[in-house]
């Protein structure tokens, strides 16, 4: 490993069925003041919220609610958060949901006491918080982003069309994190296999940088077949307990910044797809697999040697007789049969993106430089109408 690196996490993590039963001693750590943070409806559906409503009138909080969080959440809606947890007084943010509902906890604990304009400084700027920081819990619903184990959030501004994400420092991190796999076996299919290829892509973006034996690549491409091998037994009977638990577990591994360790990493994929995201508001998940192949064959042959190895060990593509090429373009080819069997959208077309966008949806891209090639404005218009 030739890169250098301080990994530290402090979130607590309460794993499996009936993890919910260990709230109570959380709560008693915070203080009165208690915001609870939803989406849309769903856990009043299933039960969820009158399980943690009924822990915190158990724990003697008083509690406000941010209720409506949609999948990507907006600068809106977090200015409309960030007052209400101010006139509560908030002592703690607790985020009942998926992904969005704990990145959107995590921009309203940083913003809270922060005076000035918060998009400019946390996502112009991204400068770090220097106020005092609302801690942050989580009860996951839905799995695939990792935040209920990083200091990442990620917020649209609907006026600029620009979806961006600002990873804090480790302060920001969840306090906890209850993962119980079975509230998230009343998904939709759309959602769980969304979800399971925003957690292949968070790997791949850690995974498709650097030449050096790192053992970061070896962890990396474990989480890979893993995740390979419980989503398609998902994929044919959802309510299967195992698969689903090994990709909730997985989910969080993928993006704790456990794989990144001495790491440039790439997350170009996530910016492409992003500035789909944010002029089509499609699901996350699904922005991603659009636009993941086309990007892929693009830098492969910057980075052919793991691309190799990716279709060796991932994908077990046998390289006999065969060119470095003939591999790696194998490996790009079973990973898009397997995309094709959980029936992941595969073009931009499909999630409302057309020709005319192209230019506009280049300027709503950030250029990341960790990967295997720095993208030209000229590649990025490429990329996204080969995603058409």
């Amino acid at each position: 490993m030739l890169g250098n690196f301080t990994y530290c996490n402090p979130t607590r993590l309460y794993f499996g069925k009936d993890s919910l039963e260990n709230l109570e001693d959380e709560l008693k750590k915070y203080g009165k003041n208690v915001v609870l943070i939803y989406g849309g409806g769903s856990i009043k559906k299933n039960g969820i919220y009158d399980q943690v409503t009924a822990i915190l009138r158990k724990s003697g909080k008083a509690v406000a609610e941010i209720s409506g969080v949609m999948p990507n959440p907006t600068l809106k809606k977090l200015l409309e958060g960030v007052e209400i947890a101010r006139a509560h007084k908030a002592d703690f943010l607790l985020a009942v949901g998926g992904g969005s509902v704990c990145d959107y906890a995590k921009a309203v604990s940083v913003s809270v006491h922060c005076k000035g304009d918060i998009w400019d400084k946390y996502f112009v700027k991204f400068f770090e918080p220097v106020c005092e920081i609302v801690p942050v819990g989580c009860v996951l619903t839905m799995v695939g982003t990792g935040s209920e184990m990083n200091a990442g959030s990620v917020i649209t501004n609907t006026d600029t069309k620009m979806k961006v994400g600002h990873v804090f420092n480790d302060s920001v991190m969840p306090k906890f994190a209850v993962l119980d796999p079975t509230y998230t076996l009343t998904l939709p299919h759309y959602q769980m296999v969304a979800g399971i290829y925003d957690i292949f892509n968070h790997i791949c973006e850690q995974y498709f940088s650097g030449e050096d034996d790192n053992t970061s690549d070896y962890i990396a491409e474990g989480l890979m077949r893993s995740l390979l091998h419980s989503s398609r037994i998902a994929n044919k009977d959802m309510l299967d307990y195992e698969a689903r638990s090994n990709i909730m577990w997985t989910a969080t591994w993928a993006l704790n910044t456990l794989v990144a360790c001495g790491k440039s990493t790439d997350w170009m994929v996530h910016m492409l797809g992003q500035a789909v995201g944010a002029y089509t508001n499609a699901t996350h998940g699904m922005t991603l697999a659009a636009v993941s192949l086309p990007y892929y064959r693009h830098i492969l042959p910057y980075g052919i040697h793991k691309f190799k190895r990716f279709a060796v060990n991932v994908w077990g593509v046998d390289p006999a007789g065969k060119s470095d090429e003939e591999v790696a373009k194998q490996g790009l080819e079973e990973m898009e049969k397997w995309m094709r069997e959980l029936s992941l959208v595969m073009n931009i077309t499909l999630l409302g993106a057309d020709e005319s966008m192209i230019e506009k949806l280049a300027d709503s891209t950030l250029v990341m430089t960790g990967g295997y090639k720095v993208l030209s404005r000229e590649e990025i218009c490429e990329i996204f109408r080969e995603s058409l």
